[in-house]
């Protein structure tokens, strides 16, 4: 059996959308280092049986609700993108709780794993300010234009939804600011696959310098 690292790193993976994080969680994954997807959790929230879905229906009413009864996320994300308020009321229902499961899963995941390093792929970590508590952050980066791309292919959004979504996030130079590490998707997948290796061997070291200073 695997012994348990004193001390697991805590590893932030953001980036705008569309910009390509569900591909470096996925280099991430074939490395061995536990990933835990904040935004597939907050889904769960939002499930009947979730933490955040009666005080979600409270809030915004029948509107987002299928004929089921259950919270329809299209209909959900063309409110609080289309409306700041909204979308800071969502956030403050469903943050606080995306997180502390986040932080929970990841200790466990890491220690199961013998893992020194757990990451959380969350697409708002510098929004929320989560990413203080985090030990390092990771940003992925492309450009605007691939962001649209991407998104107009992806998810059959028009250019102006497209760019909407987009400018409800932060800057990316903001994120980038903040960033220990950044990994560029706008370059050949082999590229992107190096420099998640450079980044990985890396956060090992800083493990290994934090658990021998616990």
């Amino acid at each position: 059996m695997m012994a348990e690292p004193a001390r697991v790193l805590r590893v932030g993976l953001t980036g705008g959308i569309a910009s390509g994080k569900t591909t470096v969680a996925g280099m991430l994954r074939d490395l061995g280092t536990p990933v835990i997807d904040a935004d597939l959790l907050s889904h769960r929230l939002l499930e009947p049986d979730g933490a955040a879905f009666e005080e979600v229906c409270r809030s915004f009413g029948a509107r987002i609700l299928d004929d089921e009864g259950n919270i329809d996320r299209a209909a959900l994300g063309r409110l609080v993108f289309a409306d700041a308020d909204a979308r800071d009321e969502l956030e403050r229902i469903v943050h606080p709780l995306v997180r502390k499961e986040s932080f929970r899963r990841l200790e466990s995941e890491a220690r199961r794993s013998g893992s020194a390093i757990g990451v959380v792929d969350a697409a708002l970590l510098v929004e929320t300010g989560a990413y203080r508590q985090m030990d390092r952050l990771i940003v992925v980066r492309c450009s605007r234009a691939t962001q649209i791309r991407r998104l107009i292919s992806r998810d059959g959004l028009r250019r102006d939804e497209a760019e909407a979504r987009i400018a409800a996030q932060a800057p990316l130079a903001r994120k980038l600011r903040v960033a220990d590490y950044i990994i560029d998707t706008e370059v050949e997948t082999e590229t992107t696959r190096r420099r998640v290796h450079e980044v990985h061997v890396a956060l090992l070291r800083d493990a290994e310098k934090l658990i021998g200073d616990a």
